[in-house]
């Protein structure tokens, strides 16, 4: 059964007094400065800029202009001075540029118009939890950096230790994401588990964040089905929920996000090259490790590898 849930604003003010009652900023468990003074800078690579065509010209000289959606932290925000974009994308943009032995300038962009940002030449590639998609590489080409991993979140002091399958999320009331790969995944399994003979479960939809985190406190809701590096972050920020799952953003075949360049642009090997430097020299596991990611790690980057396929 599906339920869409109204939108109140009254209590979305609740929950943000009480949990900034509670003392839990970002700044506790992040640096969100724009100084970033522990950011992981890494050496320049001749082999990574070989590895870029002759024929794929930068959009500036000596720098590297990254295209990034800020508001998803820890993925990619903005400071504390509400201007600089900080996050895991941003660190991982810097390692990039500087194995490209360029300077990197961020290009802030909204999700829907990346696409035609990156084909109109505004930046030299985008690095925001895209997706490596067959129908998507008949336009880009793709270096994966980070596992898509979704994540299943409850109360933190909830009875809920563990969903890993299909038969785990039977009879639950479930938080997801309108028109993604986790409503997908969450509907498939219902269906599964109502094929057999499981009780179905009700999924819920909210567009505040904050009203979306009463409702677990609440126990309106029995747990959050999203992107696992947001629920990771806003977990360890508040303290008011946990991990009892991960779910590939593929399932049931595994999924990768990437830094997405132009098709046949010849950047894609270059990048692909600095990243796997970066995995070896262990630069990529500690950005990865200082936003809480770890977990997300990949054992090697790939140039173009299959991608989810076309639905």
């Amino acid at each position: 059964m599906t339920k869409r849930l109204a939108l109140i604003s009254a209590i979305a003010g609740g929950l943000i007094a009480a949990t900034a009652g509670l003392g839990y900023t970002a700044s506790d468990d992040f640096d969100l400065s724009p100084q970033q003074k522990d950011r992981v800078r890494a050496e320049k690579s001749e082999k990574a800029i070989e590895a870029v065509s002759k024929d794929f010209k930068f959009i500036s000289d000596g720098k590297l202009t990254i295209g990034l959606n800020p508001g998803n932290p820890p993925l990619s925000t903005y400071a504390t001075d509400a201007t600089t974009v900080v996050g895991y994308d941003v660190d991982l943009a810097q390692l990039v540029a500087d194995s490209l032995g360029r300077e990197l300038v961020l290009v802030p962009v909204t999700w829907a118009d990346w696409p035609l940002g990156l084909q109109s030449g505004k930046f030299d590639a985008v690095i925001s939890n895209v997706t490596v998609t067959e129908q998507r590489k008949e336009k880009f080409d793709f270096s994966t950096y980070r596992k898509d991993e979704l994540g299943f979140y409850v109360k933190a002091d909830g009875p809920i230790k563990s969903i890993k399958e299909p038969k785990d999320i039977a009879g639950l009331k479930v938080i997801t994401d309108p028109g993604t790969n986790q409503e997908k995944i969450l509907l498939a399994w219902d269906k599964q588990n109502v094929g057999n003979g499981l009780k179905p479960i009700e999924v819920q939809y909210y567009d505040d964040e904050a009203v979306k985190y009463l409702a677990i406190e609440s126990g309106r809701a029995d747990a959050v089905f999203s992107v696992n590096a947001t629920q990771a972050y806003k977990a360890k920020v508040n303290g008011k929920t946990r991990l009892v799952g991960t779910v590939s953003g593929g399932w049931p075949i595994t999924a990768e996000v990437a830094v997405t360049t132009r098709k046949g642009s010849g950047a894609a090997d270059g990048i692909t090259e600095a990243l796997n430097e970066l995995i070896a020299n262990g630069k990529y596991k500690q950005v990865l490790d200082r936003w809480n990611l770890g977990s997300e790690a990949i054992d090697k980057a790939a140039t173009n590898p299959p991608g989810l396929p076309n639905s």
